[in-house]
């Protein structure tokens, strides 16, 4: 059968997409619009002094996102930035650049699910390390992404999180990133303290600095470390998991939260945020499902595979938890469960 035309021009668009995101990601990583922006206007080669780049490279990625509509022509052979090229701006508020990461991410880890597709590899979460523009990016993405829905509608909408607050309780976030969820909620909650803990280093550095430039070094701090063996010298009022305990789910999660339990305070509560994968397949075809989908696919090649919320507090439950609650987000895209270890 011979592919429409109408079909060829749909694929060849979304080729062109792709490619705009593309360039976008190395604009965005190597600090291109952000260097532009304070430039106002510049050429290529002023533009590769300021982001300290090599200028044949810059000269090339310039005419490129030109092209794209990342740049406008300023005239004498100088560049502005056009409205898409200033929303990629890493600092800009509620910007693009998570779109531009996850882009390049999701070809990485399709990269990685074409081979191991092959011969059923599972590498786990190292492949998320082997490309060394990426990981950096990885929690300011997480962030861009989810830190204003967690703060602005989740947060208030939780009532553990006000609890804890009110007797200035632990927090403990197990694969915390580049700290911001602890960030988000030590702005909400002004006598809560926070532990993050994550077992690459390279975000721990990242959590640490952050919390000191948002003013938040005397409450919260940051470790490396393996949930897996979590033993917390202070018990916690609330250990929180964002998106991650779905990557120790196969490794045997009963195990797993009869030690969450264990590193927890009487009454304290495991609050644990995860894309809430659907009972019905013909979900997956709505905007917000189709992505969950393709992570889906990724997180296979790190070894894990998306929850549903029901499951998760089955589970709790399972493993002498109490009264898990399942709360919806986002046209239920997203799930919080909270569950408390007995009193």
């Amino acid at each position: 059968m011979t592919a429409s035309a109408d079909l060829k021009s749909r694929f060849r668009a979304q080729a062109q997409g792709a490619m705009a995101l593309d360039l976008a990601y190395i604009g965005v990583v190597n600090g291109l619009f952000s260097a532009l922006h304070r430039l106002h206007a510049a050429e290529s080669a002023a533009l590769a002094a300021a982001a300290a780049m090599d200028a044949g490279y810059v000269r090339r990625w310039c005419d490129a996102a030109y092209a794209v509509g990342f740049l406008d022509d300023a005239g004498d052979e100088r560049f502005c930035l056009s409205e898409s090229g200033d929303a990629l701006r890493a600092e800009a508020q509620g910007g693009l650049m998570p779109v531009a990461i996850q882009a390049v991410l999701a070809a990485h880890m399709a990269e990685r699910a074409a081979a191991f597709m092959r011969n059923g590899a599972r590498p786990g979460e190292r492949v998320l390390a082997e490309r060394e523009t990426i990981l950096p990016w990885f929690g300011p993405m997480l962030e861009a992404s989810f830190a204003p829905l967690f703060e602005d509608t989740i947060c208030p909408n939780v009532a553990i999180f006000r609890e804890v607050d009110a007797r200035g309780g632990l927090a403990v976030d197990l694969g915390c990133g580049n700290g911001w969820y602890l960030r988000a909620l030590a702005r909400r909650c002004p006598a809560l303290r926070g532990l993050g803990i994550d077992g690459f280093q390279e975000n721990i550095d990242q959590a640490t600095a952050r919390a000191a430039d948002a003013g938040f070094a005397a409450r919260l701090r940051f470790t490396q470390g393996d949930a897996h063996v979590l033993d917390l010298a202070e018990k916690a009022d609330l250990i929180a998991m964002n998106r991650a305990l779905h990557h120790v789910w196969e490794a045997g999660i009963e195990q797993f939260l009869e030690r969450l339990r264990g590193n927890l305070k009487p009454g304290g509560a495991a609050v644990i945020w995860e894309p809430n994968w659907p009972r019905d397949r013909a979900r997956l075809r709505q905007p917000g499902f189709m992505r969950m989908a393709f992570q889906n696919l990724t997180e296979h090649v790190q070894g894990n595979h998306l929850l549903g919320a029901e499951e998760i507090a089955d589970a709790f439950a399972r493993t002498g938890f109490v009264a898990p609650a399942v709360h919806l987000f986002s046209e239920g895209q997203e799930a919080v469960i909270v569950a408390r270890a007995p009193p």
